[in-house]
C-alpha cells in the first residue's frame, strides 16, 4: 500500500490542501484562492473565513484521492508560519484534527522553506543560489551548515507587496504582480523611482512613495510608463543583490521562486544575470505560487528526516523566519 502524507497552506490569500507520497512520485493540489473586493488586498478575518469555508472540501478531495489510488495516510502537515495569524490558526486547527483522526505525526512547515523544496524537487536544482520572492518573502538564500541562510533581503516591504500596492494605486484589485506585468509590456518611456541598495539588502518602501507622489501630483506619465519603470527599478535592484551574493557563495546554479517568480521579465534578467557567472538558472514552474503540494513535498521531507510536533505545542508562529529552521534532509 503506497503512503502518502496531507500538507495544508493558509498563510494568506490561497487555501490549499496537498497530497505527496512517500516516493515523491505522486504531487497533488487542491487549492482555491479568495476574491478579491475592488481596490482592496487581504484582509487577514476575511480571508481566515474564506479558508474556513472552502478548506472542509479542500480536504475531503485530498481525503478521497488517496483511498483511490488504495493509499495510506502517514503523517500531516501544516504551514506554520509565517503568514496572518487568522489564516494560519485555520489550517493548523484542520491540521491537529486530522493529524488525531488518522493517529498519525504532525508536522509545522515553515512557508519560504516549502516554496524552495517543491521548486528544487521539480527544477532538479541542487544546491542553488535561491531568489525568493513572494507576498511575504524577498529574499537572496543559499545553504550552510543544515539552514538556509540570508545573504540579503528588504528592509521594508516585499517585492509581491510592492506590486501588489502599485496595481492597487492604479485602480486595479487582485494579484499586482500580473497586471503590473501586462501594463509593463506596453511602457517605452523609463520613470526614474527611486533605486536603493544597501550592501545585499533592498528597500522598496521609496518606489512605492515615489509612485503614489506621481499619481496625486497627476503628472503626465501613462499607467503603462510607470508599470514599466517599477518592474524595471526592482527587478534590477534584486538582481544587484543576487549577483553579489552570487559572487560572493560561488554557486553554480540560480533557483527562481515564489509567486512573483512567474514574471517573464524578472525570469530573463535572473537568467542573463546567472550566464555571465556561469551558473545554471532554474524557474520553478508557473502554476506553483501558494498551494498545498509544497507543504505536502516538504512533509514528506520532515516525516523522513526531521520530528514531529505534538498536538498541544503546534502554535503558529507568523513571524518565523527562514534562518531559523533547522534542514536535516539536505546533504553537506
Amino acid at each position: 500500500m503506497r503512503k502518502f502524507v496531507i500538507g495544508i497552506e493558509s498563510t494568506a490569500h490561497t487555501c490549499g490542501v496537498g497530497i505527496a507520497s512517500l516516493d515523491g512520485e505522486i504531487i497533488l493540489d487542491f487549492s482555491h484562492m479568495m476574491e478579491f473586493q475592488p481596490g482592496k488586498g487581504i484582509h487577514p478575518r476575511e480571508a481566515a473565513e474564506h479558508h474556513s469555508k472552502v478548506i472542509h472540501e479542500l480536504v475531503k478531495k485530498a481525503v478521497e484521492k488517496v483511498r483511490e489510488m488504495n493509499g495510506r495516510i502517514v503523517a500531516i502537515g501544516f504551514a506554520r508560519g509565517p503568514g496572518l495569524g487568522p489564516c494560519l490558526r485555520v489550517g493548523a486547527t484542520v491540521a491537529r484534527a486530522l493529524s488525531l483522526y488518522f493517529n498519525v505525526p504532525l508536522y509545522g512547515v515553515h512557508h519560504g522553506v516549502a516554496h524552495i523544496e517543491i521548486a528544487k524537487k521539480l527544477t532538479g536544482a541542487n544546491d542553488p543560489l535561491i531568489v525568493l520572492v513572494s507576498g511575504g518573502h524577498t529574499m537572496i538564500i543559499a545553504y550552510a551548515d543544515k539552514k538556509y541562510r540570508v545573504f540579503g533581503e528588504t528592509l521594508d516591504i516585499t517585492l509581491g507587496n510592492l506590486l501588489d500596492m502599485c496595481a492597487r494605486m492604479l485602480g486595479f484589485s487582485g494579484y499586482g504582480g500580473p497586471i503590473i506585468e501586462k501594463l509593463a509590456k506596453k511602457g517605452r518611456n523609463y520613470v526614474a523611482l527611486p533605486y536603493v541598495v544597501k550592501g545585499t539588502n533592498l528597500s522598496f518602501a521609496g518606489i512605492l512613495a515615489a509612485v503614489q507622489k506621481i499619481l496625486q501630483e497627476g503628472k503626465n506619465v501613462s499607467i503603462e510608463d510607470l508599470a514599466y519603470s517599477i518592474q524595471e527599478t526592482a527587478f534590477a535592484m534584486l538582481c544587484e543583490v543576487a549577483e553579489r551574493a552570487l559572487a560572493h557563495t560561488k554557486k553554480k546554479e540560480v533557483l527562481l521562486c515564489g509567486g512573483v517568480a512567474a514574471n517573464k521579465r524578472l525570469q530573463t534578467m535572473l537568467k542573463q544575470m546567472a550566464e555571465e557567472h556561469n551558473a545554471r538558472f532554474y524557474v520553478q514552474p508557473k502554476w506553483y505560487g501558494d498551494n498545498g503540494a509544497m507543504i505536502a513535498w516538504t512533509t514528506v521531507l520532515a516525516y523522513k528526516y526531521g520530528k514531529p510536533v505534538p498536538v498541544e505545542e503546534s502554535y503558529v508562529w507568523p513571524m518565523w523566519r527562514i534562518d531559523e529552521v533547522e534542514i536535516p534532509w539536505v546533504n553537506e
